[in-house]
């Protein structure tokens, strides 16, 4: 990897979380080519100073987003199959629906609510 990876402590966005971005940024700017060999979730989490399964819920999210893929004991590659932009979109998607979860609100709630920032972006 071009750029080490690192955890901002100061910043209130879970570690698993700024993994993901950070792999994702590296993936849309191309400074992690497709087929780039990741670290092991051991060697990362190691690297990082965080927990192992920390890693390991970053590299699930990312996996389920199609951004990187796990091929067994080769090891976590940055994948090259699917839209970037619509991955990182989906990745976005889910860490809404993770932080929104415990106010209570529907679906369509949820959905309104990305419908109007959607709009109000756009309207910029």
């Amino acid at each position: 990897m071009s750029a080490p990876l690192r955890i901002d402590p100061d910043d209130a966005t879970p570690p698993y979380e700024q993994i993901c971005r950070q792999i994702a940024a590296g993936s849309n700017d191309g400074s992690l080519a497709v087929g780039t060999k990741l670290p092991t979730v051991r060697g990362l989490a190691e690297q990082l100073g965080v927990a192992p399964g920390t890693v390991a819920k970053a590299y699930t999210r990312l996996e389920q987003s199609g951004l990187i893929e796990t091929r067994g004991r080769a090891g976590t590659f940055v994948s090259s199959s699917g839209d970037r932009s619509q991955a990182e979109a989906a990745a976005a998607a889910a860490d809404f629906a993770q932080r929104t979860r415990h106010l209570g609100l529907d679906e369509e709630s949820l959905i309104s609510v990305v419908r109007a920032a959607v709009t109000n972006v756009r309207s910029r």
